[in-house]
């Protein structure tokens, strides 16, 4: 029990790096807080803001720091198994939602949870990942992807017998879905705007 509260710890201070915050002085010269309508430290928020490249190295380094985080709780943990990478990227994801030193007003942590399950297992994370995202592209609501790749997870997982990765994948999915909450809420009441990516993607080719 004891390493896996310390792989919490571990991935939280990991998941506490906003690599959006480093990308928005870099390219902007201010915080990501003053970008975009919502100022979240996310890559879609600084994609929207600063532009393809900027918003590629904020999800490559949100991905590292999860990738990063597990990866050292796996070397020091090594007798407690595979598990404690999943309580690293759980704290990872929460670090990155809640971070500290921005009074616990982070991202919404869809590029972590979604790094999380693809660093713990490379199928069945890509598997989920792809279920989800067809779901997303099926509704056109982006706030559905954070939930449900890591119910897709969670669903392997129970399927293969790892009831705990599955059960921190539900956690995984919670947290999603709390961050999304207004906009969750806004499907049902109809203030939620649809994103036809696929269309976008499309319409894009068809320029070039």
């Amino acid at each position: 029990m004891l390493h896996r509260v310390l792989s919490i710890l571990i991935g939280y201070c990991f998941g506490c790096f906003l690599t959006a915050e480093l990308v928005a002085r870099k390219f902007a010269g201010k915080p990501a807080a003053e970008l975009g309508e919502t100022g979240n430290p996310g890559m879609a928020n600084i994609m929207a803001s600063l532009g393809f490249v900027p918003g590629i190295l904020t999800l490559l380094g949100d991905i590292g720091k999860c990738a990063l985080a597990m990866l050292l709780s796996r070397l020091l943990f090594r007798d407690s198994g595979r598990i404690v990478m999943m309580y690293a990227g759980l704290g990872c994801t929460l670090g990155h939602d809640f971070p500290f030193w921005r009074r616990f007003k982070g991202g919404k942590g869809v590029a972590t949870s979604s790094a999380v399950i693809v660093v713990y297992s490379l199928l069945w994370g890509l598997l989920a990942n792809i279920a989800g995202m067809l779901v997303t592209f099926a509704t056109k609501y982006l706030c559905i992807a954070g939930p449900v790749i890591p119910l897709f997870f969670t669903l392997f997982m129970f399927l293969r017998g790892d009831t705990e990765a599955g059960l921190i994948s539900v956690v995984l999915s919670a947290l999603a879905l709390l961050c999304h909450l207004p906009s969750v809420f806004g499907i049902f009441k109809g203030t939620t705007s649809q994103t036809d990516v696929l269309g976008a993607i499309a319409k894009k080719f068809r320029k070039k």
